[in-house]
């Protein structure tokens, strides 16, 4: 199944830790690479985090963001570091005896409770948080998966498209291929006419062997068909082909390319540019599949 690289998805959860949001977005880039944006309670998560999107996504460039509004439950308090306060009591004792002070000023409640790192938070059991975000973030890789599986059918249906105009193309040129013979024919026909009132037909016929040679683009066609064909199985497999994709785009180039250079008629001028700009539009949708 083709699958696009561009994506959203976004999955919420309350419970009894607060509410959790997960927001991902994807878009085209030519490997896989992912940014993230925790809250620091989550930052240990980095490397699961990871390997999740490692095992779903191939590639694309991937953010991750996690919101936790906590729960009025979830306060777990504060704690007086007492070590801490131990060693600012001693420190100031020890200050008040270098500098003479028989009688320091006491050192108050509050200027120890404003030094950084008395108070901090109770600690925290984080594990049952950490399972139930990566549950959820499971969750929205899958919605995620499925945007981009969505939006790569929809760029697969535009690709079968422009194949079948591609083919469509390559028929009326083989259809003309015989006019441009005659055609050829009949110039060279006139031009030994010219210079000679009883032409070599043998001459002739050698001339036309070679200008047709010249101008024989049957090859082109034949491997137009066939790169149509392999796009077609391409776009039926279950596994990334943006790359194989890419490559054969230049390869329908240079054939549209080969095909125009050989053109000594207007109509096959014509379609010639047509491919090109059937193939431009298929590159540019290439770009985003994964």
């Amino acid at each position: 199944m083709t699958s696009s690289m561009t994506g959203f998805a976004r999955r919420e959860q309350r419970g009894e830790w607060g509410n959790f949001a997960w927001e991902l977005r994807s878009v085209n880039h030519r490997y896989l690479e992912v940014g993230m944006r925790l809250p620091e309670e989550f930052r240990q998560l980095e490397t699961a985090i990871r390997e999740r999107i490692n095992a779903k996504l191939g590639r694309g460039k991937v953010d991750v963001g996690l919101r936790w509004d906590k729960a009025e439950a979830e306060d777990v308090g504060l704690e007086i570091n007492l070590p801490l306060v131990r060693q600012l009591r001693d420190a100031h004792q020890q200050l008040d005896k270098v500098l003479g002070h028989s009688e320091g000023r006491a050192l108050g409640a509050m200027d120890v409770l404003r030094w950084p790192g008395v108070l901090r938070e109770a600690e925290r059991d984080l594990e049952p948080l950490h399972a139930a975000a990566l549950d959820l973030l499971d969750a929205a890789l899958d919605d995620l998966v499925a945007n981009r599986q969505a939006e790569g059918e929809r760029i697969a249906v535009l690709l079968e498209d422009r194949a079948a105009s591609v083919q469509d193309i390559v028929g009326k040129v083989r259809e003309r291929i015989p006019v441009i013979k005659e055609r050829l024919r009949e110039r060279l026909d006139a031009r030994l006419a010219e210079v000679s009132e009883q032409p070599d037909q043998d001459r002739l016929e050698q001339e036309l062997v070679y200008q047709a040679q010249k101008l024989d683009v049957d090859e082109e066609l034949d491997r137009l068909e066939s790169h149509v064909t392999e796009l077609r199985d391409a776009l039926k497999r279950d596994e990334p082909v943006g790359r194989r994709l890419d490559f054969l785009m230049q390869e329908f180039n240079r054939e549209a390319n080969t095909l125009g250079s050989k053109s000594q008629d207007t109509e096959t001028t014509r379609a010639s540019v047509d491919l090109k700009v059937l193939i431009e539009q298929m590159r540019e949708q290439i770009q985003n599949i994964e």
